[in-house]
Protein backbone atom coordinates (compact mmCIF):
# COMPACT_ATOMS: atom_id res chain seq x y z
CA UNK A 1 0.00 0.00 0.00
CA UNK A 2 1.52 3.28 -1.16
CA UNK A 3 1.36 6.27 0.78
CA UNK A 4 1.36 9.32 -0.53
CA UNK A 5 3.09 11.91 1.37
CA UNK A 6 1.62 15.28 2.76
CA UNK A 7 2.77 18.66 1.38
CA UNK A 8 4.80 19.36 4.27
CA UNK A 9 6.02 16.02 4.77
CA UNK A 10 5.05 15.07 8.30
CA UNK A 11 3.20 11.93 7.46
CA UNK A 12 6.11 10.36 5.72
CA UNK A 13 8.51 10.83 8.28
CA UNK A 14 6.04 9.78 11.33
CA UNK A 15 5.40 6.68 9.10
CA UNK A 16 8.76 5.97 8.97
CA UNK A 17 9.23 6.72 12.57
CA UNK A 18 6.79 4.12 13.48
CA UNK A 19 8.23 1.94 11.45
CA UNK A 20 11.53 1.85 12.76
CA UNK A 21 10.32 1.98 16.57
CA UNK A 22 8.73 -0.99 16.12
CA UNK A 23 4.91 0.16 16.68
CA UNK A 24 2.85 -2.73 17.23
CA UNK A 25 -0.24 -0.89 15.91
CA UNK A 26 1.97 0.40 13.10
CA UNK A 27 0.67 -0.10 9.32
CA UNK A 28 1.45 1.96 6.25
CA UNK A 29 -0.17 5.37 6.03
CA UNK A 30 -1.52 4.81 9.52
CA UNK A 31 -0.18 8.26 10.46
CA UNK A 32 -1.59 10.20 7.73
CA UNK A 33 -5.22 8.91 7.86
CA UNK A 34 -5.73 8.54 12.01
CA UNK A 35 -6.77 12.29 12.33
CA UNK A 36 -9.71 11.89 9.74
CA UNK A 37 -12.21 12.89 11.32
CA UNK A 38 -14.60 9.85 10.69
CA UNK A 39 -12.03 7.21 10.00
CA UNK A 40 -12.72 3.78 11.38
CA UNK A 41 -9.58 1.76 9.89
CA UNK A 42 -8.33 -1.54 11.48
CA UNK A 43 -5.05 -2.05 12.41
CA UNK A 44 -4.89 -5.15 10.61
CA UNK A 45 -7.52 -6.80 8.34
CA UNK A 46 -9.65 -9.28 9.87
CA UNK A 47 -9.27 -12.74 8.82
CA UNK A 48 -5.70 -12.03 7.17
CA UNK A 49 -3.53 -14.50 8.21
CA UNK A 50 0.80 -13.78 8.36
CA UNK A 51 3.29 -15.54 9.29
CA UNK A 52 5.30 -14.36 12.50
CA UNK A 53 9.25 -14.35 12.44
CA UNK A 54 9.61 -15.89 15.76
CA UNK A 55 7.90 -19.09 15.79
CA UNK A 56 6.26 -19.25 12.34
CA UNK A 57 3.10 -19.76 13.54
CA UNK A 58 0.02 -17.65 11.87
CA UNK A 59 -2.26 -15.77 13.77
CA UNK A 60 -5.56 -13.31 13.43
CA UNK A 61 -5.54 -9.40 14.35
CA UNK A 62 -8.47 -8.46 16.33
CA UNK A 63 -10.73 -5.59 15.14
CA UNK A 64 -9.02 -2.98 16.58
CA UNK A 65 -10.21 1.23 15.86
CA UNK A 66 -8.01 3.70 15.25
CA UNK A 67 -9.65 6.12 18.64
CA UNK A 68 -9.10 2.81 21.06
CA UNK A 69 -5.80 3.02 22.53
CA UNK A 70 -5.37 -0.68 23.33
CA UNK A 71 -4.72 -3.68 21.91
CA UNK A 72 -6.18 -7.06 22.49
CA UNK A 73 -4.13 -8.83 25.58
CA UNK A 74 -3.90 -12.16 23.08
CA UNK A 75 -2.02 -10.28 20.62
CA UNK A 76 0.80 -8.45 23.03
CA UNK A 77 1.42 -11.87 24.53
CA UNK A 78 2.03 -13.27 20.71
CA UNK A 79 4.26 -10.26 20.31
CA UNK A 80 6.16 -9.93 23.37
CA UNK A 81 8.37 -13.29 22.44
CA UNK A 82 10.24 -11.51 19.78
CA UNK A 83 11.01 -8.11 18.23
CA UNK A 84 11.76 -4.12 19.75
CA UNK A 85 7.51 -3.66 20.29
CA UNK A 86 7.42 -6.78 21.47
CA UNK A 87 10.14 -6.69 24.23
CA UNK A 88 8.99 -3.27 25.07
CA UNK A 89 5.68 -4.29 26.17
CA UNK A 90 7.14 -7.50 28.29
CA UNK A 91 8.54 -4.93 30.21
CA UNK A 92 5.76 -2.98 30.24
CA UNK A 93 3.87 -5.82 31.89
CA UNK A 94 6.38 -6.30 34.85
CA UNK A 95 6.53 -2.86 35.29
CA UNK A 96 2.87 -3.52 36.11
CA UNK A 97 3.20 -5.90 37.99
CA UNK A 98 5.82 -4.10 40.24
CA UNK A 99 3.91 -1.23 40.32
CA UNK A 100 0.78 -3.32 41.71
CA UNK A 101 2.89 -5.12 43.74
CA UNK A 102 4.18 -1.95 45.42
CA UNK A 103 0.38 -0.88 45.14
CA UNK A 104 -0.35 -4.14 47.56
CA UNK A 105 2.52 -3.34 49.97
CA UNK A 106 2.00 0.27 50.55
CA UNK A 107 -1.10 -0.34 52.86
CA UNK A 108 0.76 -2.11 54.91
CA UNK A 109 3.24 0.07 54.98
CA UNK A 110 1.20 2.74 55.92
CA UNK A 111 -0.36 0.88 58.00
CA UNK A 112 2.95 0.18 60.13
CA UNK A 113 4.37 3.65 60.23
CA UNK A 114 0.70 4.79 61.38
CA UNK A 115 0.67 2.49 64.28
CA UNK A 116 4.78 3.66 65.30
CA UNK A 117 2.90 7.53 65.08
CA UNK A 118 0.51 6.23 67.27
CA UNK A 119 2.81 4.16 69.95
CA UNK A 120 5.19 7.68 69.84
CA UNK A 121 2.30 10.12 70.57
CA UNK A 122 1.40 7.33 73.16
CA UNK A 123 4.66 7.26 74.98
CA UNK A 124 5.35 11.37 74.69
CA UNK A 125 1.38 11.77 76.00
CA UNK A 126 2.58 9.04 78.89
CA UNK A 127 5.94 10.79 79.39
CA UNK A 128 4.33 13.57 79.85
CA UNK A 129 1.50 12.79 82.44
CA UNK A 130 4.95 12.21 84.44
CA UNK A 131 6.34 14.82 84.00
CA UNK A 132 3.40 17.05 84.73
CA UNK A 133 3.78 15.44 88.08
CA UNK A 134 6.96 15.60 88.76
CA UNK A 135 7.48 19.43 87.82
CA UNK A 136 4.10 20.26 89.94
CA UNK A 137 5.24 17.99 92.83
CA UNK A 138 9.30 19.45 92.67
CA UNK A 139 7.90 23.03 92.45
CA UNK A 140 5.42 22.74 95.19
CA UNK A 141 7.50 21.17 97.49
CA UNK A 142 10.74 23.53 96.90
CA UNK A 143 7.70 26.39 97.96
CA UNK A 144 6.23 24.90 100.82
CA UNK A 145 10.27 23.73 102.23
CA UNK A 146 11.60 27.70 101.95
CA UNK A 147 8.03 28.40 103.96
CA UNK A 148 9.21 26.05 106.86
CA UNK A 149 12.73 27.14 106.94
CA UNK A 150 12.07 30.25 107.61
CA UNK A 151 10.58 29.24 110.92
CA UNK A 152 14.32 29.12 112.28
CA UNK A 153 16.34 30.22 109.86
CA UNK A 154 15.74 33.65 107.94
CA UNK A 155 18.65 33.99 105.39
CA UNK A 156 16.59 33.90 102.05
CA UNK A 157 20.18 35.15 99.84
CA UNK A 158 21.86 32.20 102.06
CA UNK A 159 19.93 29.67 100.80
CA UNK A 160 19.66 31.59 97.21
CA UNK A 161 23.54 31.18 97.07
CA UNK A 162 23.44 27.16 98.31
CA UNK A 163 21.27 26.22 95.84
CA UNK A 164 22.71 27.72 93.31
CA UNK A 165 25.76 26.00 93.92
CA UNK A 166 24.18 22.79 93.44
CA UNK A 167 23.72 23.90 89.57
CA UNK A 168 27.13 22.45 89.46
CA UNK A 169 26.21 18.90 89.59
CA UNK A 170 23.76 19.52 86.00
CA UNK A 171 26.55 17.91 83.59
CA UNK A 172 27.81 15.20 86.09
CA UNK A 173 24.14 13.92 86.07
CA UNK A 174 23.75 14.83 82.27
CA UNK A 175 26.95 12.79 81.35
CA UNK A 176 26.22 10.01 83.69
CA UNK A 177 22.67 9.51 81.92
CA UNK A 178 24.68 9.52 78.65
CA UNK A 179 26.99 6.51 79.78
CA UNK A 180 24.09 4.73 80.84
CA UNK A 181 21.70 4.87 78.01
CA UNK A 182 24.32 6.38 74.53
CA UNK A 183 25.41 3.76 72.57
CA UNK A 184 28.23 5.34 71.32
CA UNK A 185 29.93 6.51 74.42
CA UNK A 186 32.26 9.49 74.49
CA UNK A 187 34.87 10.31 76.41
CA UNK A 188 34.29 13.33 79.45
CA UNK A 189 36.70 15.83 77.54
CA UNK A 190 35.08 15.14 74.15
CA UNK A 191 31.83 15.69 75.37
CA UNK A 192 32.39 18.84 77.55
CA UNK A 193 34.25 20.14 74.01
CA UNK A 194 31.19 19.45 72.28
CA UNK A 195 28.53 21.01 74.62
CA UNK A 196 30.76 24.10 75.00
CA UNK A 197 29.44 25.17 71.85
CA UNK A 198 27.19 27.18 73.18
CA UNK A 199 29.54 29.92 73.49
CA UNK A 200 30.47 29.50 70.22
CA UNK A 201 32.90 27.87 67.72
CA UNK A 202 36.15 28.53 69.75
CA UNK A 203 34.60 26.63 72.84
CA UNK A 204 34.63 28.13 76.36
CA UNK A 205 37.36 30.80 76.77
CA UNK A 206 37.93 32.66 80.37
CA UNK A 207 36.67 35.90 78.38
CA UNK A 208 33.37 33.89 77.26
CA UNK A 209 32.73 32.54 80.70
CA UNK A 210 32.98 36.12 82.57
CA UNK A 211 30.81 37.91 79.50
CA UNK A 212 28.38 35.27 79.09
CA UNK A 213 28.17 33.59 81.95
CA UNK A 214 28.34 36.54 84.49
CA UNK A 215 24.46 38.53 83.08
CA UNK A 216 22.57 35.09 83.24
CA UNK A 217 23.86 34.28 86.92
CA UNK A 218 23.27 37.40 88.17
CA UNK A 219 19.57 37.31 87.27
CA UNK A 220 18.86 33.73 88.32
CA UNK A 221 19.83 34.84 91.86
CA UNK A 222 18.13 38.08 91.29
CA UNK A 223 15.10 35.77 90.78
CA UNK A 224 15.36 33.11 93.37
CA UNK A 225 16.24 35.74 95.72
CA UNK A 226 12.94 37.91 95.03
CA UNK A 227 11.02 34.91 95.34
CA UNK A 228 12.32 34.12 98.50
CA UNK A 229 11.96 37.09 99.59
CA UNK A 230 8.36 37.36 98.38
CA UNK A 231 7.72 33.78 100.29
CA UNK A 232 8.01 36.07 103.32
CA UNK A 233 5.60 38.24 102.67
CA UNK A 234 2.81 36.24 101.15
CA UNK A 235 1.42 32.88 101.03
CA UNK A 236 3.04 30.01 99.05
CA UNK A 237 -0.08 30.19 96.84
CA UNK A 238 -0.09 33.70 95.96
CA UNK A 239 3.53 33.56 95.30
CA UNK A 240 3.55 30.97 92.74
CA UNK A 241 0.69 32.58 90.93
CA UNK A 242 2.26 35.75 90.82
CA UNK A 243 5.60 33.95 89.45
CA UNK A 244 3.18 32.90 86.66
CA UNK A 245 3.26 36.49 85.18
CA UNK A 246 6.74 35.66 83.50
CA UNK A 247 4.90 34.61 80.29
CA UNK A 248 3.34 37.34 80.28
CA UNK A 249 6.18 39.99 80.43
CA UNK A 250 8.52 37.08 78.36
CA UNK A 251 5.78 37.77 75.15
CA UNK A 252 6.52 41.60 75.59
CA UNK A 253 9.76 41.50 76.13
CA UNK A 254 10.03 39.12 72.83
CA UNK A 255 7.42 41.26 70.85
CA UNK A 256 9.54 44.49 71.69
CA UNK A 257 13.24 43.12 71.77
CA UNK A 258 12.82 40.09 69.36
CA UNK A 259 10.43 41.28 67.36
CA UNK A 260 8.27 37.94 67.76
CA UNK A 261 4.99 37.93 66.20
CA UNK A 262 1.80 40.06 67.37
CA UNK A 263 -1.35 38.12 69.20
CA UNK A 264 -3.93 40.02 70.25
CA UNK A 265 -4.80 36.65 72.80
CA UNK A 266 -1.66 36.80 73.94
CA UNK A 267 -2.37 40.67 74.78
CA UNK A 268 -5.40 39.98 76.66
CA UNK A 269 -3.60 37.46 78.21
CA UNK A 270 -0.66 40.04 79.53
CA UNK A 271 -4.00 42.04 80.65
CA UNK A 272 -5.12 39.55 82.71
CA UNK A 273 -1.81 39.10 84.16
CA UNK A 274 -1.51 42.74 85.18
CA UNK A 275 -5.31 42.97 86.25
CA UNK A 276 -4.21 39.86 88.33
CA UNK A 277 -1.57 41.42 90.08
CA UNK A 278 -3.07 44.54 90.80
CA UNK A 279 -6.05 42.27 92.24
CA UNK A 280 -3.39 40.93 94.49
CA UNK A 281 -2.32 43.73 95.73
CA UNK A 282 -5.58 44.98 96.47
CA UNK A 283 -6.73 42.03 98.56
CA UNK A 284 -5.10 43.14 101.51
CA UNK A 285 -6.25 46.65 101.41
CA UNK A 286 -2.77 47.89 100.05
CA UNK A 287 -1.27 46.87 103.20
CA UNK A 288 2.59 47.47 103.25
CA UNK A 289 3.39 43.37 103.69
CA UNK A 290 0.95 42.89 101.01
CA UNK A 291 2.02 45.72 98.21
CA UNK A 292 6.04 44.98 99.20
CA UNK A 293 5.12 41.04 98.75
CA UNK A 294 3.62 41.81 95.66
CA UNK A 295 6.05 43.86 94.03
CA UNK A 296 8.79 41.37 94.92
CA UNK A 297 7.05 38.40 93.32
CA UNK A 298 6.45 40.48 89.99
CA UNK A 299 9.73 41.49 89.96
CA UNK A 300 11.18 37.82 90.67
CA UNK A 301 8.83 36.94 87.81
CA UNK A 302 10.03 40.26 85.20
CA UNK A 303 13.97 39.04 85.90
CA UNK A 304 12.72 35.26 85.08
CA UNK A 305 11.09 36.69 81.67
CA UNK A 306 14.22 39.00 81.20
CA UNK A 307 16.85 35.83 81.72
CA UNK A 308 14.91 33.83 79.00
CA UNK A 309 14.41 36.71 76.56
CA UNK A 310 18.28 37.27 76.48
CA UNK A 311 19.33 33.27 76.59
CA UNK A 312 17.08 33.16 73.58
CA UNK A 313 18.64 36.54 71.97
CA UNK A 314 22.38 35.62 73.17
CA UNK A 315 22.56 31.84 73.12
CA UNK A 316 19.72 30.98 70.99
CA UNK A 317 17.81 27.65 71.43
CA UNK A 318 20.27 24.50 73.37
CA UNK A 319 20.38 20.80 73.03
CA UNK A 320 19.90 18.89 76.64
CA UNK A 321 23.95 18.75 77.03
CA UNK A 322 24.51 22.45 76.31
CA UNK A 323 21.69 23.61 78.68
CA UNK A 324 23.83 21.14 81.07
CA UNK A 325 27.29 22.44 80.56
CA UNK A 326 25.71 26.12 81.00
CA UNK A 327 23.77 25.85 84.41
CA UNK A 328 27.00 23.65 85.38
CA UNK A 329 28.74 27.00 84.26
CA UNK A 330 26.69 29.32 86.23
CA UNK A 331 27.17 26.72 89.32
CA UNK A 332 30.93 27.22 89.09
CA UNK A 333 30.65 30.83 88.35
CA UNK A 334 28.31 31.25 91.46
CA UNK A 335 30.52 29.64 93.88
CA UNK A 336 33.75 31.75 92.53
CA UNK A 337 32.56 35.30 92.42
CA UNK A 338 29.27 35.35 94.36
CA UNK A 339 30.46 33.65 97.19
CA UNK A 340 31.56 37.16 98.70
CA UNK A 341 28.07 38.04 99.18
CA UNK A 342 26.76 36.22 101.94
CA UNK A 343 30.04 36.64 103.67
CA UNK A 344 29.54 40.17 103.57
CA UNK A 345 25.84 39.60 104.51
CA UNK A 346 27.38 37.45 107.63
CA UNK A 347 29.76 40.05 108.93
CA UNK A 348 26.92 43.18 108.56
CA UNK A 349 24.55 41.25 110.54
CA UNK A 350 21.94 41.54 107.63
CA UNK A 351 21.81 37.51 107.19
CA UNK A 352 23.40 36.03 110.71
CA UNK A 353 23.72 32.41 112.49
CA UNK A 354 25.05 31.14 115.47
CA UNK A 355 27.22 28.63 114.12
CA UNK A 356 27.33 26.54 110.50
CA UNK A 357 26.12 23.33 113.23
CA UNK A 358 22.91 25.02 113.47
CA UNK A 359 21.94 25.47 110.29
CA UNK A 360 19.22 23.51 108.98
CA UNK A 361 21.30 21.79 106.28
CA UNK A 362 18.06 19.00 105.59
CA UNK A 363 15.55 21.72 105.19
CA UNK A 364 18.34 23.66 103.10
CA UNK A 365 19.64 20.52 101.54
CA UNK A 366 15.77 19.53 100.81
CA UNK A 367 15.41 22.93 99.08
CA UNK A 368 18.26 22.41 96.56
CA UNK A 369 17.81 19.43 95.38
CA UNK A 370 14.45 19.92 94.16
CA UNK A 371 15.40 23.05 92.47
CA UNK A 372 17.67 21.14 90.87
CA UNK A 373 15.28 18.54 89.96
CA UNK A 374 12.97 20.96 88.73
CA UNK A 375 15.32 22.51 86.40
CA UNK A 376 16.20 19.26 84.89
CA UNK A 377 13.20 17.68 84.62
CA UNK A 378 12.00 21.21 82.65
CA UNK A 379 15.27 20.85 79.89
CA UNK A 380 14.76 16.48 80.10
CA UNK A 381 11.19 17.54 79.30
CA UNK A 382 11.60 19.26 76.23
CA UNK A 383 12.95 15.99 74.49
CA UNK A 384 11.00 13.45 76.19
CA UNK A 385 7.38 15.19 75.61
CA UNK A 386 5.93 18.10 74.55
CA UNK A 387 6.84 21.60 76.20
CA UNK A 388 3.46 22.52 76.49
CA UNK A 389 2.94 19.78 79.22
CA UNK A 390 6.02 21.23 81.01
CA UNK A 391 4.11 25.05 81.13
CA UNK A 392 1.07 23.01 82.34
CA UNK A 393 2.77 21.36 85.00
CA UNK A 394 4.38 24.97 86.54
CA UNK A 395 1.14 26.43 86.74
CA UNK A 396 -0.64 22.96 88.51
CA UNK A 397 2.02 24.05 91.42
CA UNK A 398 -0.82 26.83 92.18
CA UNK A 399 -3.39 24.61 93.27
CA UNK A 400 -1.28 22.62 94.93
CA UNK A 401 -0.29 25.37 96.99
CA UNK A 402 -3.98 26.28 97.69
CA UNK A 403 -3.94 22.58 98.70
CA UNK A 404 -1.63 22.40 101.36
CA UNK A 405 -2.17 26.07 102.43
CA UNK A 406 -5.86 25.32 102.89
CA UNK A 407 -5.85 21.75 104.79
CA UNK A 408 -2.27 22.72 106.54
CA UNK A 409 -1.68 26.11 107.24
CA UNK A 410 -4.86 26.83 107.53
CA UNK A 411 -5.17 30.24 104.87
CA UNK A 412 -8.36 31.69 104.04
CA UNK A 413 -8.99 32.96 100.50
CA UNK A 414 -10.55 35.92 100.06
CA UNK A 415 -12.96 36.19 97.42
CA UNK A 416 -10.55 38.60 95.72
CA UNK A 417 -7.83 36.64 96.15
CA UNK A 418 -8.99 34.16 94.57
CA UNK A 419 -10.04 35.31 91.77
CA UNK A 420 -6.47 37.06 91.00
CA UNK A 421 -5.14 33.75 91.00
CA UNK A 422 -7.71 32.17 88.77
CA UNK A 423 -7.31 35.13 86.28
CA UNK A 424 -3.48 35.06 86.63
CA UNK A 425 -3.36 31.17 85.57
CA UNK A 426 -6.08 31.72 83.03
CA UNK A 427 -3.99 34.30 81.32
CA UNK A 428 -1.01 31.67 81.64
CA UNK A 429 -3.10 29.27 79.75
CA UNK A 430 -3.66 31.35 77.37
CA UNK A 431 -0.28 32.30 76.95
CA UNK A 432 0.70 28.83 75.82
CA UNK A 433 -2.09 28.82 72.66
CA UNK A 434 0.24 28.32 69.62
CA UNK A 435 1.00 31.15 66.62
CA UNK A 436 -1.70 29.07 64.18
CA UNK A 437 -4.12 28.79 67.02
CA UNK A 438 -7.10 30.84 65.18
CA UNK A 439 -6.37 28.91 61.46
CA UNK A 440 -6.39 25.19 63.95
CA UNK A 441 -10.02 26.45 65.24
CA UNK A 442 -11.23 27.41 62.11
CA UNK A 443 -10.17 24.22 60.44
CA UNK A 444 -11.57 22.13 62.85
CA UNK A 445 -15.15 24.37 63.21
CA UNK A 446 -15.33 23.83 59.30
CA UNK A 447 -14.55 19.95 59.71
CA UNK A 448 -17.35 19.60 62.61
CA UNK A 449 -20.05 21.32 59.93
CA UNK A 450 -18.55 19.18 57.04
CA UNK A 451 -19.28 16.00 59.49
CA UNK A 452 -22.93 17.27 60.41
CA UNK A 453 -23.78 18.42 56.89
CA UNK A 454 -22.72 14.78 55.92
CA UNK A 455 -24.53 13.13 58.36
CA UNK A 456 -27.72 15.17 57.47
CA UNK A 457 -27.46 13.84 53.85
CA UNK A 458 -27.31 10.46 55.02
CA UNK A 459 -30.19 10.53 57.14
CA UNK A 460 -32.07 12.38 54.28
CA UNK A 461 -31.31 9.77 52.09
CA UNK A 462 -32.38 6.80 54.62
CA UNK A 463 -35.45 8.70 55.48
CA UNK A 464 -36.28 8.77 51.49
CA UNK A 465 -35.81 5.43 50.95
CA UNK A 466 -37.42 4.11 54.04
CA UNK A 467 -40.54 6.42 52.55
CA UNK A 468 -40.42 4.95 48.88
CA UNK A 469 -39.71 1.43 49.90
CA UNK A 470 -43.12 1.88 52.50
CA UNK A 471 -45.24 3.64 50.08
CA UNK A 472 -44.38 0.39 47.55
CA UNK A 473 -45.45 -1.87 50.63
CA UNK A 474 -48.64 -0.60 50.57
CA UNK A 475 -49.47 -0.02 46.84
CA UNK A 476 -48.48 3.49 46.45
CA UNK A 477 -47.04 5.50 43.89
CA UNK A 478 -45.09 8.82 44.97
CA UNK A 479 -45.15 10.81 42.23
CA UNK A 480 -42.37 14.13 42.34
CA UNK A 481 -43.71 17.31 42.04
CA UNK A 482 -42.14 19.16 39.65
Amino acid sequence: MDVKPAPNGVATIEDRILRITGYYGYYPGYSSQKHSPHSSIPRCLSGTNYTNSCNGTKKKHCHVTVTDDSCCISEMENRSGCGIGGGRIERRFRGGEGAQSNAENNPENHEKSRCQSCTSTFLKIVWGFLIILSVSSSWVGTTQIVKITYKSFHCPFFMTWFSTNWNIMFFPVYYSGHLATAQEKQPLLQKIRECSRIFGDDGLTLKLFVKRTAPFSILWTLTNYLYLLALRKLTATDVSALFCCNKAFMFLLSWIVLKDKFMGVRIVAAIMAITGIVMMAYADGFHADSIIGVALAVGSASASALYKVLFKMFLGTANFGEAAHFFSTMGVFNLIFISCTPIILYFTKVEHWSTFSSLPWGYLCGIAGLWLVFNILINVGVVLTYPILISIGTVLSVPGNAAIDLLKHEVIFSVVRLGATIIICIGFLLMLLPEEWDEITLRFINSLKEKKAEEHTEETTESYVHTRSKSRANGTVSIPLT
